[in-house]
């Protein structure tokens, strides 16, 4: 389905990219992300389908409020962010809502929804917020591997 889709659909429909932005681990006052940017370097894989940026329940309201400012969907969770923001990249992937994934992390636990939505075909992209945040395991499960100091890993 997937294949027939891209062989029939105009190039920006074979380009959708889901952006999924792990907040605890990159917003991070030692990395001094903007979220602009992140957007920014997702948009230059294609046209942005969901863009969502996960972050735990004490989040300042003023943090939220700039997530949305930006577009993002702002995704708080009392549980684990990391698990939430992985069901919901796999969810994509596997559903076939995506065709570029786009997670911005330093955490390995993203290594095993890389590895599915490239079985299914999926284009995988890792953003790192730095050189020294970034994680060797996600990074190399992905295709793609990119880090907001402007190194391409």
């Amino acid at each position: 389905m997937r294949l027939l889709r891209r062989l029939r659909g105009t190039a920006e429909e074979r380009t959708r990219v889901g952006l999924f932005v792990d907040g605890p681990n990159v917003l991070r006052s030692e990395f001094d992300v903007d979220l602009d940017d992140v957007r920014l370097l997702a948009e230059s894989y294609g046209p942005l389908v969901t863009t969502q940026l996960y972050l735990d329940e004490n989040a300042s309201p003023g943090l939220i409020q700039a997530g949305e400012a930006r577009g993002f969907a702002v995704v708080t969770t009392s549980g684990d962010v990391d698990v939430r923001l992985a069901v919901d990249a796999t969810a994509a992937a596997v559903d076939d809502r995506i065709d570029v994934l786009v997670i911005a992390s330093r955490d390995t636990d993203f290594k095993p929804v890389m590895e599915a939505a490239a079985r299914e075909g999926v284009r995988t992209v890792a953003v790192a917020p730095g050189e020294h945040g970034r994680s060797d395991a996600l990074r190399n499960a992905a295709q793609d591997a990119l880090s907001l100091d402007g190194d391409v890993e």
